[in-house]
């Protein structure tokens, strides 16, 4: 089994994943047929976070999405636009590499919490 660094692992996840602008993010989200997923953890996301995404921590991710089941978040589907952040985006790349992975097609990395907020993104 070949051996991979964090940095190996994020590169490879991001020659998969775009990692969008914040600019990109709203356009999608106008578009329909996206769900923002907060993948931080749960004492993270006391801080707030992107209004109406979805919180589901990174190392729960795969437990609950699957491929053509009716049970998925927001009814998403391998066309839904998932679009992960974090705290500085590096697993959000990682979750949505995962999803890709798994057969979603749409998947992309709206990087960390922090810069939504220094642009004066919706928090709740």
């Amino acid at each position: 089994m070949e051996h991979k660094t964090l940095l190996d692992m994020l590169s490879d996840a991001n020659e998969i994943v775009k990692r969008l602008s914040f600019d990109d993010v709203i356009k999608l989200i106008e578009t329909g047929n996206t769900l923002i997923i907060d993948v931080r953890e749960e004492s993270e996301v006391l801080a707030g976070r992107i209004k109406n995404s979805i919180h589901i921590p990174r190392g729960l991710l795969e437990f609950s999405f699957e491929l053509g089941s009716p049970n998925n978040p927001g009814n998403a589907n391998a066309d839904t636009n998932l679009v992960f952040y974090c705290a500085g985006g590096y697993r959000a790349a990682l979750a949505a590499e995962t999803m890709y992975k798994m057969g979603f097609k749409n998947v992309f990395n709206a990087g960390g919490f922090n810069e939504w907020v220094e642009r004066n993104g919706e928090v709740s």
